[in-house]
C-alpha cells in the first residue's frame, strides 16, 4: 500500500487501502452511493455501525442542484451535525456532488473520497475541486475543499466496463502530456490492457499532486490541468444539452486532440498525440465549432471575453492563460 501526502490529507493506494477508513470522532456517518456502487462496491466497505446509506442516480445528467437538495434533505432528516462524516463511494459524479454537499452543509462537514472508477482515482478525487452542473454548463457551481482522505482501491476497477476504464485513462494521458514525458513514453508504447494499473494510477496521482501542492486553488500552475478541458467541457455540455450524455473521458480525449492542434507543437507531435488517441479509444462525433461556441463562451476560465486555454509547448510541457478569440479558433 502506498501513501501520497497532499496538502492536509493522505491518498492511500492499494488493495488494503480500505483499512484506512477512519470514522472515529464523527457523530454520524453517511455513505453516498449510486445504483451501481450500491450493488457492486458497498459490500467491500468494512462495516460501519449505524451508517446511513444515501442513494442517488448515476450519470452526469444528475449532477445538479436538484440532487444536492435530495442529499441535504437526507442529512438534515437524519440530524447530521457539523461533526458528521460523508463517505463518497463512486466515480467522478459521486465525488464532485458528495464533496460539494458536504462542504456546504452547515458550512462544512468532513468527507472521504473512495473513488471506484479510473477517472475518479486519477483525477476527480484528487485536489479538492468540487461542484455541480448548472443549465447544462459543466461544473458551473462549485467550491475548493479538501477531503479528510482519499482511498484508492484498484480492486473496484473489475466492476467497470471497458469504455469506463478507457474513459478514465484520458486523465492519465493528460498528466503525461502536460508534465511528464517519461509517463507518455510508457503509455504510448504499451498495450492498454497489459499496463499495471495500480502503478500507473500511483504515478499519475503523484504528477497531479505535485502540481496541486504548488497551486491549491488554481491561480497559476494548476491551470495546466485544464489542458483538453476547455473544448472537452464544451463537448460534454453539448451532448448533455442534447440529452445524450457521453463519458467525461471521451470528451477530454476529443478536447486534447483539438487543443493539441492549436498548441505550439510540431506536426509530428500533433500527429503522434492524435494517432495514439484515435488508435486506442473509440470516440463519438466531434461537434463543429459553431455547435460549441455558446458553451465555450460560458467557460468559467474565460478572461476579457476571450476563451482561455492551457496549451502544450512540446510533449511534457504546458503553458497557461492562452487567450484566443472565437475567430482565432
Amino acid at each position: 500500500m502506498k501513501e501520497i501526502i497532499s496538502s492536509d490529507y493522505s491518498i492511500w493506494i492499494g488493495e488494503k487501502s480500505l483499512s484506512k477508513i477512519n470514522v472515529k470522532s464523527h457523530s454520524k456517518v453517511a455513505i453516498l452511493v449510486d445504483e451501481n456502487t450500491k450493488i457492486n462496491c458497498l459490500k467491500k466497505i468494512p462495516k460501519i455501525d449505524q451508517a446511513i446509506i444515501i442513494e442517488i442516480q448515476s450519470g452526469e445528467e444528475n449532477k445538479n442542484l436538484k440532487t444536492c437538495n435530495y442529499i441535504w434533505e437526507k442529512l438534515t432528516n437524519h440530524k447530521f451535525d457539523r461533526h458528521s462524516l460523508l463517505i463518497n463511494l463512486g466515480g467522478g459524479v459521486i465525488g464532485d456532488i458528495g464533496g460539494f454537499c458536504a462542504s456546504t452543509y452547515k458550512r462544512g462537514i468532513n468527507f472521504i473520497h473512495i473513488p471506484t472508477t479510473l477517472l475518479a482515482m486519477t483525477d476527480a478525487a484528487i485536489g479538492g475541486k468540487l461542484g455541480v452542473d448548472f443549465n447544462n454548463l459543466k461544473n458551473h457551481i462549485g467550491v475548493f475543499s479538501n477531503p479528510k482522505s482519499v482511498i484508492i482501491n484498484p480492486t473496484f476497477l473489475v466492476t467497470l466496463e471497458e469504455n469506463q476504464l478507457k474513459s478514465g485513462f484520458s486523465e492519465i494521458v493528460k498528466h503525461a502530456l502536460i508534465s511528464d514525458i517519461n509517463l507518455w513514453e510508457i503509455i504510448k508504447d504499451s498495450d492498454f490492457t497489459k499496463l499495471n494499473l495500480e502503478e500507473i494510477i500511483a504515478y499519475s496521482v503523484k504528477v497531479k499532486n505535485k502540481i496541486i501542492l504548488t497551486d491549491p486553488i488554481e491561480i497559476g500552475e494548476r491551470k495546466k490541468l485544464n489542458f483538453g478541458h476547455t473544448f472537452g467541457h464544451a463537448i460534454e455540455s453539448y451532448y448533455l444539452a442534447k440529452g445524450t450524455p457521453i463519458l467525461h473521458g471521451e470528451a477530454v480525449f476529443m478536447g486534447m486532440i483539438l487543443e493539441a492542434e492549436i498548441s505550439n507543437l510540431s506536426d509530428s507531435e500533433k500527429n503522434e498525440i492524435k494517432h495514439y488517441i484515435l488508435s486506442n479509444f473509440r470516440l463519438p462525433y466531434t461537434p463543429k465549432k459553431a455547435e460549441l461556441l455558446n458553451f465555450l463562451r460560458n467557460d468559467k476560465k474565460n478572461k476579457f471575453k476571450k476563451i482561455n486555454f492551457s496549451l502544450l509547448e512540446g510533449i511534457g510541457n504546458c503553458s497557461i492563460d492562452n487567450l484566443l478569440t472565437e475567430d482565432e479558433l
